[in-house]
């Protein structure tokens, strides 16, 4: 399996870039990848969107632990996910409490992917807005910039909350799939170039398979979206993608 990631700071903002993203093994043959989207609107937005990657970054931790100690307990990636999220509910309430953070300085979208190479299953989730590509098909979560923040609902009922989840995507086979944060949509002309030629941004990042022989892929395809085309993104923007194959150059 092939791993590729980048992180861009928009060309609208100047100070943070208030989106993060992660991957993270849980174990030899699953692992685990997300995506952030701090809200710009909100209090210290880079804040909220670091602090989820870190939290998953130790709930996964402590899940590859558990997996060792109850090796007996087969969890398909449906399973294992609702977990991670509830243990991610469960700390982020703890630490609004302790804390004592304000709501805004917790709004943060999240994308997460869990993916069980043994399986040949995954699941995605998306809470809020964000961009998933699956085996070329592409799919736009938009709530017309309104995201429905986790962070909203901590006061909630996990299990009432998480059953009323439907931005799920379920897949098998895995050949390649992308998520990102909705920066991806924000690609704009910003600087002249000698090149005319137009392109499409999203397909060129989620779909075309240039440079994938080099981990950089995504960083690559961004630059040359800037300097051949003009085109950058206004908005921050996460972006992981999984193809199937062997691990590109280090």
């Amino acid at each position: 399996m092939k791993f590729y990631s980048s992180l861009q700071i928009g060309d609208y903002h100047d100070l943070h870039c208030e989106d993060d993203l992660l991957i993270k093994k849980i174990s030899s043959n699953k692992i685990v990848c997300a995506v952030m989207d701090g809200c710009s609107t909100a209090m210290d937005s880079h804040f909220a969107s670091t602090l989820v990657g870190k939290l998953l970054r130790k709930i996964i931790t402590e899940c590859g632990y558990k997996e060792l100690y109850e090796k007996d307990i087969q969890r398909n990636p449906d399973e294992q996910l609702k977990e991670i999220v509830k243990d991610l509910f469960k700390e982020m309430s703890f630490l609004k409490k302790s804390l004592m953070l304000d709501e805004k300085e917790l709004l943060t979208t999240l994308i997460i992917m869990l993916y069980d190479s043994a399986e040949n299953k995954g699941i995605i989730l998306s809470i809020g807005d964000g961009v998933v590509c699956v085996s070329g098909n592409i799919t736009e979560f938009d709530r017309d910039n309104k995201p429905d923040y986790l962070a909203y609902h901590l006061h909630e009922n996990f299990e009432d909350w998480y059953n009323s989840q439907h931005q799920k995507i379920f897949f098998d086979q895995l050949e390649d799939v992308s998520i990102a944060t909705d920066g991806i949509l924000t690609f704009s002309k910003v600087k002249k170039t000698v090149s005319e030629e137009t392109i499409n941004c999203i397909e060129y990042l989620m779909k075309d398979q240039n440079y994938e022989d080099t981990e950089e892929m995504l960083n690559k395809k961004i630059k040359k979206l800037e300097h051949h085309y003009g085109m950058k993104p206004t908005d921050d923007l996460a972006i992981i993608r999984l193809i199937k194959g062997p691990q590109p150059n280090m």
